[in-house]
């Protein structure tokens, strides 16, 4: 594999859009990519070429908020509540799964064998589909629908382990709750209130939340990322933020901030532990590499657009990222 050197980072393309994208997935070892668009639309695009018109894909009539690819089925949600399976080769559509959730779905994760799809949304729940079917293997409730203050909360997020055995999801409040995926049952709850903040006083809101997560490769840790924080809670005025849980023990290992303000959206564990990427964003957008192992930030950067989601490539040299009225490829070459 080739040397993926992250102070090497550099990009070498911009592509401008009209929308905002929340989520991306990749046909793997191309430059070809489904994206999930607030058009509500999902596209595919060949990031390799700035200027080919985009192919649109399903059709959600509202904000396409996750994309995912297993084999030939690419796989999206949305504020419509729906699940649409779609046909990459063929073009069209496969199953549509009419209120998979009661309430707008915020995040897709794939199992890394691709034979199961977690979604989770606003109703608070989790759940479990077989890919191959659509049939839904089970629901998982480990979230409360109320904040403490009694407003309504959000489930985020959710990740698989490396081997696939293992689900994490997180809430609006910075409750994580680490799953069994064989039997369904909980094996572990972390808190991350640093992530959540309350203004009792002049706002009477609240803002934040877990908006990534990312096992570690051994699977024995957790990053778990956001925004900590904040004093304005009508902007996104606060430092982005990754706390590392051994969840298992429910210890915190190491935390740490970064130098940009804003939300961690994504995070990207190397699979030799080598780092771990986060990109998000607040006004602009922002990418940085930490080194677990020793607690050292190996590289922080701005990127040109609040960042919702990244993927890379096979060796981990290329990486692409989506967000605000831009797509930008960046490589990290030794």
């Amino acid at each position: 594999m080739p040397e993926a050197n992250p102070r090497n980072l550099r990009t070498v393309r911009e592509i401008a859009r009209r929308d905002i994208l929340f989520s991306v997935a990749r046909v793997p070892n191309t430059a070809r990519l489904l994206v999930a668009s607030n058009d509500n639309k999902v596209y595919e695009l060949d990031a390799s070429q700035a200027m080919r018109t985009p192919r649109a894909l399903a059709d959600h009539g509202r904000y396409v908020t996750a994309v995912r690819l297993a084999g030939n089925n690419v796989i999206s949600g949305g504020y419509d509540n729906r699940l649409i399976w779609w046909d990459l080769e063929n073009n069209r559509s496969i199953r549509t799964i009419d209120n998979a959730h009661a309430r707008p779905i915020r995040q897709l994760a794939l199992s890394p064998d691709g034979t199961k799809l977690a979604s989770v949304a606003d109703d608070m729940l989790c759940k479990l589909w077989n890919i191959e079917t659509g049939e839904r293997i089970r629901e998982l409730r480990g979230h409360e629908e109320r904040t403490p203050t009694n407003f309504g909360s959000m489930l985020y997020c959710c990740a698989f382990s490396n081997d696939g055995t293992k689900l994490a999801t997180g809430d609006r409040v910075g409750h994580v709750v680490i799953w069994e995926v064989a039997s369904g049952r909980q094996l572990s709850t972390i808190e991350v209130p640093s992530l959540y903040t309350w203004d009792s006083t002049q706002r009477i809101r609240s803002i934040g939340g877990i908006r990534s997560l990312a096992f570690s490769p051994d699977g024995a840790q957790l990053a778990v990322g956001g925004v900590g924080q904040i004093n304005n809670v009508d902007g996104l005025g606060g430092p982005s933020r990754v706390e590392i849980h051994d969840w298992a023990r429910r210890q915190r290992v190491h935390e740490f901030t970064g130098q940009q303000q804003g939300i961690v959206n994504r995070l990207l564990w190397h699979p030799d532990n080598a780092w771990l990427c986060g990109v998000g964003g607040g006004a602009n957008g922002f990418i940085f590499f930490h080194k677990t192992t020793d607690r050292t930030m190996i590289h922080q950067a701005n990127l040109p657009m609040h960042t919702h989601d990244s993927v890379f490539s096979e060796d981990f040299t290329t990486l692409y990222h989506v967000g605000h009225q831009k797509i930008v490829v960046q490589e990290l070459r030794g």
